[in-house]
């Protein structure tokens, strides 16, 4: 490198070094997470006990075991910073779900999901795992 281009050299490694990159889905720059289309159908899974949430535009359904057909509600959406989130209320129980991305897997199959789950529904927490139809589980159809 010849000794002009040194001090450009020197700028730009440190104009790079003062642009934040996003990582783990969060935008340093405060940006609204915008990796979930509203058009995308989400699916929130979890084991132990067993639960699922779907949501597709505006409408949540949330199964159970004891409840496999499951019970809709209306959600609403909002994106943070890091992630996604829909609120609503289930069986007069306030519901709060989060969508963040990471790996995960439901300790139960070989599929690997790309997103992390959290549900707060009354007073209880569920966590778990979520895809969606555009940004899919990989691993068996069928565990």
């Amino acid at each position: 490198m010849t000794p002009r281009l040194l001090p450009l050299a020197v700028l730009m490694l440190g104009l790079a070094a003062c642009t934040p990159a996003k990582q783990d889905g969060i935008d340093p720059k405060g940006e609204a997470f915008d990796a979930v289309t509203p058009g995308e159908t989400v699916t929130l899974v979890g084991t132990e006990p067993f639960w699922n949430l779907r949501i597709q535009s505006d409408e949540g359904l949330w199964a159970t075991p004891d409840n496999q057909n499951g019970a809709r509600f209306p959600l609403k959406r909002f994106a943070g910073n890091g992630g996604l989130g829909f609120t609503g209320t289930l069986e007069g129980k306030s519901l709060t779900a989060t969508l963040t991305p990471g790996t995960c897997s439901d300790g139960m199959s070989d599929r690997r999901y790309p997103f992390v789950a959290t549900i707060a529904l009354g007073g209880e927490t569920f966590e778990g795992c979520g895809y969606t139809d555009k940004q899919p589980f990989t691993g068996p159809a069928a565990p």
